[in-house]
Protein backbone atom coordinates (compact mmCIF):
# COMPACT_ATOMS: atom_id res chain seq x y z
CA UNK A 1 0.00 0.00 0.00
CA UNK A 2 1.30 3.20 -0.77
CA UNK A 3 1.63 6.25 1.42
CA UNK A 4 -1.07 8.26 0.21
CA UNK A 5 -3.31 5.08 0.13
CA UNK A 6 -2.46 4.65 3.83
CA UNK A 7 -3.04 8.39 4.45
CA UNK A 8 -6.40 8.40 2.71
CA UNK A 9 -7.82 5.11 4.67
CA UNK A 10 -6.60 6.43 7.75
CA UNK A 11 -8.65 10.00 7.35
CA UNK A 12 -11.86 7.69 6.43
CA UNK A 13 -11.36 5.47 9.33
CA UNK A 14 -10.53 8.71 11.50
CA UNK A 15 -13.98 9.64 10.16
CA UNK A 16 -15.36 5.88 10.98
CA UNK A 17 -14.10 6.32 14.22
CA UNK A 18 -15.26 9.80 14.94
CA UNK A 19 -19.47 8.56 13.74
CA UNK A 20 -19.33 5.97 16.03
CA UNK A 21 -17.54 7.42 19.66
CA UNK A 22 -19.50 11.07 18.86
CA UNK A 23 -22.79 9.52 17.98
CA UNK A 24 -22.43 7.47 20.92
CA UNK A 25 -21.94 10.52 23.18
CA UNK A 26 -24.55 12.16 21.43
CA UNK A 27 -27.21 9.61 21.73
CA UNK A 28 -26.35 9.12 25.69
CA UNK A 29 -26.43 12.51 26.81
CA UNK A 30 -29.79 13.73 24.98
CA UNK A 31 -33.01 12.55 25.86
CA UNK A 32 -34.13 12.88 22.17
CA UNK A 33 -31.35 9.81 21.66
CA UNK A 34 -32.77 7.02 19.45
CA UNK A 35 -36.10 8.94 19.25
CA UNK A 36 -36.33 7.69 14.71
CA UNK A 37 -35.44 4.21 15.86
CA UNK A 38 -38.57 4.24 19.20
CA UNK A 39 -40.89 5.21 15.94
CA UNK A 40 -40.01 2.13 13.96
CA UNK A 41 -39.38 -0.08 17.25
CA UNK A 42 -42.87 0.98 18.72
CA UNK A 43 -44.61 0.97 15.72
CA UNK A 44 -43.52 -2.48 14.66
CA UNK A 45 -44.20 -3.31 18.53
CA UNK A 46 -47.95 -2.73 18.22
CA UNK A 47 -48.26 -4.09 14.53
CA UNK A 48 -47.14 -8.09 15.51
CA UNK A 49 -49.34 -7.34 18.71
CA UNK A 50 -52.41 -6.88 15.91
CA UNK A 51 -52.73 -3.31 16.12
CA UNK A 52 -53.19 -0.55 14.17
CA UNK A 53 -49.84 1.45 14.50
CA UNK A 54 -51.64 3.67 11.99
CA UNK A 55 -54.14 4.08 14.10
CA UNK A 56 -52.92 7.39 16.50
CA UNK A 57 -55.35 6.65 19.18
CA UNK A 58 -54.50 2.45 19.08
CA UNK A 59 -51.21 3.23 19.02
CA UNK A 60 -50.70 5.41 21.69
CA UNK A 61 -52.61 3.04 23.83
CA UNK A 62 -50.55 0.79 23.08
CA UNK A 63 -47.37 2.99 23.76
CA UNK A 64 -48.78 3.81 27.18
CA UNK A 65 -49.74 -0.28 28.16
CA UNK A 66 -46.11 -1.00 26.95
CA UNK A 67 -44.26 0.96 29.59
CA UNK A 68 -42.36 2.66 26.53
CA UNK A 69 -42.61 6.18 28.13
CA UNK A 70 -40.46 7.26 30.32
CA UNK A 71 -40.97 9.96 33.26
CA UNK A 72 -38.61 12.56 31.37
CA UNK A 73 -39.11 11.92 27.67
CA UNK A 74 -39.98 14.91 26.27
CA UNK A 75 -43.64 15.45 24.88
CA UNK A 76 -42.02 15.44 21.07
CA UNK A 77 -41.27 11.97 21.96
CA UNK A 78 -44.97 10.85 22.15
CA UNK A 79 -45.63 12.87 19.56
CA UNK A 80 -43.50 11.32 16.90
CA UNK A 81 -43.89 8.16 18.03
CA UNK A 82 -47.29 7.68 17.79
CA UNK A 83 -48.33 9.53 14.66
CA UNK A 84 -46.65 6.33 13.07
CA UNK A 85 -46.13 7.30 8.75
CA UNK A 86 -43.61 4.03 7.42
CA UNK A 87 -45.45 2.25 4.97
CA UNK A 88 -46.06 -1.47 6.12
CA UNK A 89 -43.13 -2.49 4.03
CA UNK A 90 -40.60 -1.10 7.13
CA UNK A 91 -42.15 -4.22 9.28
CA UNK A 92 -40.41 -6.74 7.22
CA UNK A 93 -37.21 -5.05 8.63
CA UNK A 94 -38.39 -3.59 12.09
CA UNK A 95 -40.53 -6.59 13.08
CA UNK A 96 -37.53 -9.05 14.20
CA UNK A 97 -36.40 -5.67 16.40
CA UNK A 98 -39.69 -5.22 17.33
CA UNK A 99 -39.85 -9.03 19.28
CA UNK A 100 -36.63 -7.85 21.52
CA UNK A 101 -36.60 -6.38 24.36
CA UNK A 102 -36.04 -2.28 23.92
CA UNK A 103 -32.65 -2.74 25.73
CA UNK A 104 -31.49 -5.48 23.11
CA UNK A 105 -33.03 -3.99 20.26
CA UNK A 106 -31.92 -0.56 19.81
CA UNK A 107 -28.31 -2.11 20.66
CA UNK A 108 -28.67 -4.16 17.49
CA UNK A 109 -30.02 -1.44 15.39
CA UNK A 110 -27.26 0.84 16.33
CA UNK A 111 -24.84 -1.62 15.33
CA UNK A 112 -26.33 -2.89 11.93
CA UNK A 113 -26.89 0.61 10.76
CA UNK A 114 -23.37 1.55 11.75
CA UNK A 115 -21.81 -1.55 9.87
CA UNK A 116 -23.49 -0.80 6.72
CA UNK A 117 -22.77 3.03 6.80
CA UNK A 118 -19.02 2.20 7.33
CA UNK A 119 -19.04 -0.25 4.98
CA UNK A 120 -20.50 1.68 2.10
CA UNK A 121 -18.00 4.15 2.81
CA UNK A 122 -14.92 2.08 3.01
CA UNK A 123 -16.53 0.46 -0.84
CA UNK A 124 -16.76 4.20 -2.35
CA UNK A 125 -13.16 5.07 -1.13
CA UNK A 126 -11.94 1.97 -1.95
CA UNK A 127 -13.27 2.46 -5.76
CA UNK A 128 -11.61 6.46 -5.60
CA UNK A 129 -8.32 5.48 -4.04
CA UNK A 130 -6.64 4.08 -6.90
CA UNK A 131 -6.83 7.50 -7.96
CA UNK A 132 -6.69 10.25 -5.24
CA UNK A 133 -7.29 7.97 -1.75
CA UNK A 134 -6.31 11.35 0.29
CA UNK A 135 -9.04 13.46 -1.50
CA UNK A 136 -11.56 10.70 -1.33
CA UNK A 137 -10.32 9.81 2.09
CA UNK A 138 -11.07 13.47 2.80
CA UNK A 139 -14.49 13.54 2.15
CA UNK A 140 -15.81 10.79 3.04
CA UNK A 141 -13.75 10.65 6.33
CA UNK A 142 -15.79 13.69 6.61
CA UNK A 143 -19.13 12.31 5.18
CA UNK A 144 -18.63 9.90 8.10
CA UNK A 145 -17.35 11.94 10.80
CA UNK A 146 -20.69 14.18 10.48
CA UNK A 147 -23.37 12.06 10.58
CA UNK A 148 -23.83 12.06 14.01
CA UNK A 149 -27.40 12.26 14.10
CA UNK A 150 -28.11 9.25 12.35
CA UNK A 151 -26.13 7.52 14.20
CA UNK A 152 -27.93 9.37 17.86
CA UNK A 153 -31.45 9.13 16.26
CA UNK A 154 -31.26 5.81 15.37
CA UNK A 155 -33.57 6.92 11.85
CA UNK A 156 -33.87 4.25 9.01
CA UNK A 157 -32.15 6.42 6.37
CA UNK A 158 -28.62 5.66 7.51
CA UNK A 159 -29.29 1.69 6.57
CA UNK A 160 -31.60 2.64 3.98
CA UNK A 161 -28.36 5.02 2.28
CA UNK A 162 -26.28 2.05 3.43
CA UNK A 163 -27.86 -0.78 1.79
CA UNK A 164 -28.39 1.56 -1.73
CA UNK A 165 -24.84 2.79 -2.13
CA UNK A 166 -23.77 -0.97 -1.44
CA UNK A 167 -26.27 -2.04 -4.08
CA UNK A 168 -24.82 0.63 -6.33
CA UNK A 169 -21.55 -1.20 -6.05
CA UNK A 170 -22.29 -4.58 -6.50
CA UNK A 171 -24.04 -3.79 -9.67
CA UNK A 172 -21.33 -1.59 -11.28
CA UNK A 173 -18.64 -3.88 -9.82
CA UNK A 174 -20.59 -7.21 -10.90
CA UNK A 175 -19.54 -9.03 -7.62
CA UNK A 176 -22.45 -10.38 -5.27
CA UNK A 177 -25.33 -9.32 -7.21
CA UNK A 178 -27.57 -11.00 -5.34
CA UNK A 179 -26.87 -9.43 -2.45
CA UNK A 180 -26.93 -6.10 -4.28
CA UNK A 181 -30.72 -6.92 -5.34
CA UNK A 182 -31.65 -7.80 -2.04
CA UNK A 183 -29.77 -4.22 -0.45
CA UNK A 184 -31.97 -2.07 -2.56
CA UNK A 185 -35.02 -3.71 -2.67
CA UNK A 186 -34.59 -3.27 1.61
CA UNK A 187 -33.72 0.45 0.42
CA UNK A 188 -37.21 0.64 -1.48
CA UNK A 189 -39.27 -1.16 0.67
CA UNK A 190 -38.30 1.36 3.55
CA UNK A 191 -38.26 4.83 1.71
CA UNK A 192 -38.97 4.93 -2.01
CA UNK A 193 -38.29 8.21 -1.94
CA UNK A 194 -34.86 8.14 -1.31
CA UNK A 195 -33.66 5.10 -3.49
CA UNK A 196 -36.38 5.57 -6.33
CA UNK A 197 -34.70 7.39 -8.45
CA UNK A 198 -30.90 5.42 -7.81
CA UNK A 199 -32.94 2.00 -9.25
CA UNK A 200 -34.25 4.02 -11.92
CA UNK A 201 -30.71 4.65 -13.34
CA UNK A 202 -30.66 1.07 -13.45
CA UNK A 203 -33.51 0.44 -15.26
CA UNK A 204 -33.02 3.10 -17.93
CA UNK A 205 -29.36 2.72 -18.50
CA UNK A 206 -30.25 -0.94 -20.38
CA UNK A 207 -28.26 -3.96 -20.46
CA UNK A 208 -27.21 -5.52 -17.56
CA UNK A 209 -28.31 -2.71 -15.28
CA UNK A 210 -31.45 -3.17 -16.56
CA UNK A 211 -31.53 -7.04 -15.75
CA UNK A 212 -30.77 -5.94 -11.90
CA UNK A 213 -33.22 -3.04 -12.16
CA UNK A 214 -36.00 -5.26 -12.83
CA UNK A 215 -34.42 -8.19 -10.69
CA UNK A 216 -34.84 -5.54 -7.92
CA UNK A 217 -38.15 -4.30 -8.50
CA UNK A 218 -39.13 -8.53 -8.79
CA UNK A 219 -37.63 -8.54 -5.38
CA UNK A 220 -39.11 -5.57 -3.48
CA UNK A 221 -42.91 -6.66 -5.42
CA UNK A 222 -42.93 -9.88 -4.36
CA UNK A 223 -41.54 -8.95 -0.29
CA UNK A 224 -43.84 -5.61 -0.23
CA UNK A 225 -47.37 -7.80 -1.52
CA UNK A 226 -46.76 -10.13 1.14
CA UNK A 227 -46.34 -6.96 3.47
CA UNK A 228 -49.46 -5.45 2.71
CA UNK A 229 -51.43 -8.73 2.94
CA UNK A 230 -50.25 -9.10 6.25
CA UNK A 231 -51.31 -4.97 6.53
CA UNK A 232 -54.47 -5.52 5.43
CA UNK A 233 -55.52 -8.15 8.40
CA UNK A 234 -54.29 -5.85 11.14
CA UNK A 235 -54.85 -2.29 10.08
CA UNK A 236 -57.29 -2.49 7.30
CA UNK A 237 -57.40 1.11 6.89
CA UNK A 238 -54.05 1.76 7.11
CA UNK A 239 -53.75 3.56 3.70
CA UNK A 240 -56.43 6.61 4.58
CA UNK A 241 -54.78 6.35 8.35
CA UNK A 242 -51.65 7.08 7.28
CA UNK A 243 -52.17 9.67 4.83
CA UNK A 244 -54.43 11.37 7.71
CA UNK A 245 -51.16 11.23 9.85
CA UNK A 246 -49.09 12.64 7.17
CA UNK A 247 -51.69 15.38 6.54
CA UNK A 248 -51.29 16.26 10.70
CA UNK A 249 -47.49 16.71 10.59
CA UNK A 250 -47.34 18.43 7.02
CA UNK A 251 -49.71 20.95 7.69
CA UNK A 252 -48.77 24.58 8.36
CA UNK A 253 -46.18 24.63 11.08
CA UNK A 254 -46.20 20.99 11.24
CA UNK A 255 -42.87 18.90 11.12
CA UNK A 256 -42.70 18.25 7.26
CA UNK A 257 -43.96 21.89 6.35
CA UNK A 258 -41.71 23.15 4.54
CA UNK A 259 -42.57 26.74 4.15
CA UNK A 260 -41.73 29.57 6.39
CA UNK A 261 -42.91 29.15 10.26
CA UNK A 262 -42.67 25.31 10.52
CA UNK A 263 -41.31 23.67 13.49
CA UNK A 264 -38.66 22.51 11.89
CA UNK A 265 -38.15 25.48 9.97
CA UNK A 266 -34.61 27.79 11.29
CA UNK A 267 -33.17 24.71 12.80
CA UNK A 268 -30.63 21.44 11.41
CA UNK A 269 -34.05 19.26 11.10
CA UNK A 270 -35.12 21.76 8.78
CA UNK A 271 -37.13 20.31 5.39
CA UNK A 272 -34.67 20.70 2.31
CA UNK A 273 -36.46 20.24 -0.70
CA UNK A 274 -37.21 22.70 -3.37
CA UNK A 275 -40.66 23.79 -2.09
CA UNK A 276 -38.50 25.22 1.09
CA UNK A 277 -37.07 27.98 -1.02
CA UNK A 278 -39.95 28.20 -3.27
CA UNK A 279 -42.07 29.23 -0.77
CA UNK A 280 -40.22 32.11 0.29
CA UNK A 281 -41.43 33.55 -2.41
CA UNK A 282 -45.17 32.23 -2.91
CA UNK A 283 -45.79 31.01 0.42
CA UNK A 284 -48.73 29.02 -1.64
CA UNK A 285 -48.65 24.75 -0.89
CA UNK A 286 -50.68 24.48 -4.42
CA UNK A 287 -48.30 27.33 -6.15
CA UNK A 288 -45.03 26.05 -4.66
CA UNK A 289 -45.52 22.52 -5.37
CA UNK A 290 -46.74 22.94 -8.85
CA UNK A 291 -43.59 25.32 -9.30
CA UNK A 292 -40.86 22.71 -7.34
CA UNK A 293 -42.42 19.59 -9.87
CA UNK A 294 -41.81 21.57 -12.67
CA UNK A 295 -38.42 21.92 -12.29
CA UNK A 296 -37.64 19.25 -10.92
CA UNK A 297 -39.32 16.86 -13.47
CA UNK A 298 -38.14 18.81 -16.00
CA UNK A 299 -34.34 18.16 -14.59
CA UNK A 300 -35.54 14.44 -14.10
CA UNK A 301 -36.46 14.50 -18.06
CA UNK A 302 -33.71 15.65 -19.61
CA UNK A 303 -31.30 13.41 -17.02
CA UNK A 304 -33.72 10.09 -18.08
CA UNK A 305 -33.85 11.02 -21.82
CA UNK A 306 -30.05 11.24 -21.64
CA UNK A 307 -29.93 8.44 -19.89
CA UNK A 308 -31.50 6.63 -22.65
CA UNK A 309 -29.91 7.76 -25.45
CA UNK A 310 -26.51 7.69 -23.85
CA UNK A 311 -23.58 5.08 -24.12
CA UNK A 312 -23.37 2.84 -21.13
CA UNK A 313 -20.10 3.38 -18.96
CA UNK A 314 -18.67 3.77 -15.86
CA UNK A 315 -17.58 7.18 -16.20
CA UNK A 316 -21.47 7.75 -17.61
CA UNK A 317 -22.63 5.96 -14.70
CA UNK A 318 -21.14 7.76 -11.83
CA UNK A 319 -21.96 10.93 -13.68
CA UNK A 320 -25.53 9.91 -13.92
CA UNK A 321 -25.94 8.82 -10.27
CA UNK A 322 -24.10 12.37 -9.34
CA UNK A 323 -26.69 14.29 -11.28
CA UNK A 324 -29.51 12.00 -9.51
CA UNK A 325 -28.70 11.66 -5.96
CA UNK A 326 -28.81 15.73 -5.24
CA UNK A 327 -32.00 15.81 -7.40
CA UNK A 328 -33.67 12.79 -5.16
CA UNK A 329 -33.39 15.40 -2.22
CA UNK A 330 -35.44 18.18 -4.50
CA UNK A 331 -37.97 16.79 -5.83
CA UNK A 332 -40.11 15.81 -2.91
CA UNK A 333 -39.72 15.88 1.61
CA UNK A 334 -36.34 15.13 2.62
CA UNK A 335 -34.46 16.17 5.31
CA UNK A 336 -30.25 17.04 6.04
CA UNK A 337 -30.07 13.32 6.49
CA UNK A 338 -31.43 12.22 4.08
CA UNK A 339 -28.30 13.96 1.95
CA UNK A 340 -25.81 11.31 3.00
CA UNK A 341 -27.23 10.09 -0.37
CA UNK A 342 -24.79 12.41 -1.57
CA UNK A 343 -21.82 9.78 -1.13
CA UNK A 344 -22.78 8.58 -4.40
CA UNK A 345 -21.69 11.99 -6.25
CA UNK A 346 -18.14 11.26 -5.18
CA UNK A 347 -16.57 8.83 -7.38
CA UNK A 348 -18.27 11.53 -10.11
CA UNK A 349 -15.64 14.46 -8.44
CA UNK A 350 -12.38 12.07 -7.86
CA UNK A 351 -13.26 11.05 -12.08
CA UNK A 352 -13.35 14.50 -13.36
CA UNK A 353 -10.64 15.88 -10.58
CA UNK A 354 -8.14 13.28 -12.12
CA UNK A 355 -8.80 14.57 -15.46
CA UNK A 356 -7.70 18.02 -14.43
CA UNK A 357 -9.26 21.36 -15.87
CA UNK A 358 -11.58 23.96 -14.81
CA UNK A 359 -14.30 21.39 -14.59
CA UNK A 360 -12.91 19.16 -12.07
CA UNK A 361 -11.55 21.73 -9.58
CA UNK A 362 -15.09 23.01 -10.45
CA UNK A 363 -16.25 19.39 -9.35
CA UNK A 364 -14.14 19.08 -6.14
CA UNK A 365 -15.56 22.21 -4.93
CA UNK A 366 -19.14 21.51 -5.59
CA UNK A 367 -18.79 18.25 -3.47
CA UNK A 368 -16.40 19.70 -0.99
CA UNK A 369 -19.20 22.60 0.13
CA UNK A 370 -22.60 19.81 -0.57
CA UNK A 371 -21.14 17.86 1.77
CA UNK A 372 -20.02 19.95 4.32
CA UNK A 373 -23.29 22.15 4.31
CA UNK A 374 -25.73 18.45 4.77
CA UNK A 375 -23.54 18.06 7.27
CA UNK A 376 -25.07 18.18 11.52
CA UNK A 377 -22.06 20.24 12.82
CA UNK A 378 -21.88 22.35 9.93
CA UNK A 379 -25.27 23.03 9.65
CA UNK A 380 -25.82 23.45 13.22
CA UNK A 381 -23.19 26.18 13.78
CA UNK A 382 -25.16 28.16 10.54
CA UNK A 383 -28.77 27.95 12.10
CA UNK A 384 -27.03 28.99 15.08
CA UNK A 385 -25.54 31.93 13.81
CA UNK A 386 -28.42 33.29 11.94
CA UNK A 387 -30.87 32.48 15.05
CA UNK A 388 -31.25 35.98 15.39
CA UNK A 389 -31.69 36.84 11.69
CA UNK A 390 -35.11 38.49 10.88
CA UNK A 391 -36.81 37.27 7.35
CA UNK A 392 -37.78 40.68 5.11
CA UNK A 393 -40.16 38.90 2.59
CA UNK A 394 -41.01 41.90 1.58
CA UNK A 395 -39.21 43.05 -1.05
CA UNK A 396 -37.23 40.50 -3.45
CA UNK A 397 -33.86 41.75 -1.79
CA UNK A 398 -35.26 40.42 1.39
CA UNK A 399 -36.78 37.03 -0.32
CA UNK A 400 -33.13 36.46 -1.40
CA UNK A 401 -31.15 36.95 1.75
CA UNK A 402 -34.17 34.98 3.22
CA UNK A 403 -32.71 32.01 1.24
CA UNK A 404 -29.19 32.61 1.47
CA UNK A 405 -29.32 32.55 4.83
CA UNK A 406 -31.96 30.09 5.78
CA UNK A 407 -31.88 27.48 2.71
CA UNK A 408 -28.35 27.39 1.98
CA UNK A 409 -28.84 23.30 1.80
CA UNK A 410 -31.56 23.24 -1.06
CA UNK A 411 -29.87 25.81 -3.20
CA UNK A 412 -26.35 23.95 -2.86
CA UNK A 413 -28.42 20.89 -3.90
CA UNK A 414 -29.87 22.93 -6.77
CA UNK A 415 -26.39 23.81 -8.12
CA UNK A 416 -24.75 20.27 -7.41
CA UNK A 417 -27.87 18.93 -9.56
CA UNK A 418 -26.97 21.40 -12.35
CA UNK A 419 -23.62 21.18 -12.80
CA UNK A 420 -23.16 17.24 -12.91
CA UNK A 421 -26.28 17.04 -15.54
CA UNK A 422 -24.56 19.43 -17.62
CA UNK A 423 -21.58 17.35 -17.54
CA UNK A 424 -23.39 14.43 -18.01
CA UNK A 425 -25.06 15.94 -20.79
CA UNK A 426 -21.99 17.79 -22.25
CA UNK A 427 -19.19 14.57 -21.96
CA UNK A 428 -21.63 11.53 -22.27
CA UNK A 429 -20.22 11.15 -25.92
CA UNK A 430 -16.38 11.22 -25.54
CA UNK A 431 -13.68 8.65 -26.38
CA UNK A 432 -13.40 5.84 -23.90
CA UNK A 433 -10.35 6.59 -22.42
CA UNK A 434 -11.99 8.58 -19.51
CA UNK A 435 -14.02 5.40 -19.08
CA UNK A 436 -11.16 3.53 -18.72
CA UNK A 437 -9.59 5.32 -16.16
CA UNK A 438 -13.19 5.55 -13.93
CA UNK A 439 -13.41 4.83 -10.51
CA UNK A 440 -14.97 1.21 -10.45
CA UNK A 441 -12.77 -0.20 -13.73
CA UNK A 442 -10.94 -2.87 -13.59
CA UNK A 443 -8.52 -1.82 -15.98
Amino acid sequence: MTKARRTGLLLMLLGAGLFVFTGEAFQRSTPLGMMDFKVLYHGARCFIHNCDPYNVSELTKFYEADGAEQPLDPPIIRYVVTEYVYLPTTFLITGPFATLPWSLAHVLWTILTAACFITAAFLIWHLCARYAPVLAGALIGFWLASSVVIFAGGNAVGLVISLCVIAVWCFVQEEFVWAGILCLAISLLIKPHDAGLVWLYFLLAGGTYRKRALQTLATTATLGLAAFLWASNVSPHWWQEQHANLAAISTRGGMNDPAPGSTVDRTPGLVIDLQSVVSIFRNNPPIYNSISYAICGSLIFLWAVHTLRSQRSLRNTWLALAAIAPLTMLVTYHKPYDAKLLLLTVPAGILLWIEGGRIGRIAVLVNTVAIVFTSDIPLGTLVFLTRNFHSDTGSLHGMILTVVLTRPVTLILLVMAAFYLWVYSRHTIQNTKASAVAPGSSE
